[in-house]
């Protein structure tokens, strides 16, 4: 499947939640967003029948994302079901790891492919201030059950929203040092609350980090989906890994869209363009119908994002990232 740019589109991202167990100071206020009503999220069945028509076009990789796409029941059994999906080869999850202690070897049996978790401390109280909830001991509990039993490969996704010493970055990127654990730093999204967060580019954290761990090397052994580039350190066994919108803009390779828990298919990021796929199955839609509604999705599928921009500009998106999907 390809957009109108002739860009190959091989991976969506599917939110089966817009709640979360957290509330990020980047992501929501503290006192929560609107939540949709469960009437119009979009059904395990509607999920599927979707992503067989995706994998039928060429779609190969689905990565679950929410909210947090472990608050929503019976997620085990849509990891499953995924993965039965004729043409679908992989299936990921981003968690922020509160749920994973007692469901990481559910999803383990499901055949999920890797597991990402959003991680931007170690430490509890910088961790309390910064989600406004007290669950650092839970994450790490469920990562180190994750390390030990070592069934799916493991990602840590840690977003820089401060000074690196202050937020102790190296702290997180020691998690890679003595297993194969790879972390990656994902620059802050101005997108919603995220705007409000100063920008730690890649270059200043990858300084900071050389100063510390000596040379990062760039290399080629670590599977994905995405646009993360990864570095080997001498005496680490995972790797670092940068994803970087803001400051290596990578929409040319973009391969990816994303469907909203709410059922709009979302051709990037930054802008609220698409497809409402959602009255077309409560409508009684046929595949065709809903097949036709995608191609045109994609083929006016913009040509890249305008993070740079400050001022607003037409269709630009709205919504907070919990309300996109990660």
């Amino acid at each position: 499947m390809t957009d109108g740019l002739g860009r190959t589109i091989d991976y969506v991202r599917i939110s089966v939640t817009d709640r979360c167990n957290l509330r990020c100071a980047y992501c929501m206020p503290e006192e929560g967003v609107p939540c949709i009503p469960h009437s119009q999220i979009l059904r395990f069945e509607e999920i599927l029948r979707i992503c067989r028509i995706l994998a039928r076009n060429g779609i190969r990789k689905v990565k679950l994302t929410g909210g947090e796409p472990l608050v929503r029941r019976g997620i085990l059994d849509l990891t499953a079901a995924l993965k039965a999906v004729p043409g679908i080869e992989n299936v990921t999850i981003t968690t922020n790891g509160v749920l994973l202690e007692e469901l990481y070897d559910g999803l383990a049996d499901a055949g999920i492919d890797a597991i990402t978790v959003s991680l931007d401390t170690l430490d509890p109280k910088l961790y309390q201030a910064i989600t406004r909830r007290d669950e650092a001991d839970r994450v790490r509990r469920g990562l180190e059950q994750a390390i030990q039993k070592g069934r799916v490969p493991l990602k840590i996704n840690c977003v820089p929203l401060m000074d690196a010493e202050r937020q102790g970055l190296l702290e997180v990127v020691e998690l890679a040092r003595a297993q194969k654990v790879h972390v990656r730093f994902i620059e802050m999204m101005p997108i919603g609350l995220g705007a409000g967060f100063p920008l730690l580019r890649e270059e200043e954290l990858r300084g900071f980090l050389e100063s510390r761990l000596g040379p990062l090397t760039p290399c080629a052994d670590v599977p994905g989906n995405g646009p993360c580039r990864y570095f080997a350190v001498e005496g680490f066994q995972g790797r670092l890994g940068f994803i970087s919108a803001v400051s290596h803009r990578f929409c040319e390779t973009c391969n990816r869209i994303r469907l909203t828990s709410d059922g709009y298919l979302k051709t990037c990021l930054q802008y609220d363009c698409g497809a409402a796929l959602k009255p077309v199955l409560e409508a009684g839609g046929t595949d065709e119908e809903l097949e036709a509604r995608i191609r045109q999705a994609l083929a006016d599928k913009p040509k890249g994002h305008e993070f740079g921009k400050a001022a607003p500009f037409a269709g630009r998106e709205e919504k907070g990232m919990s309300q996109i999907g990660g």
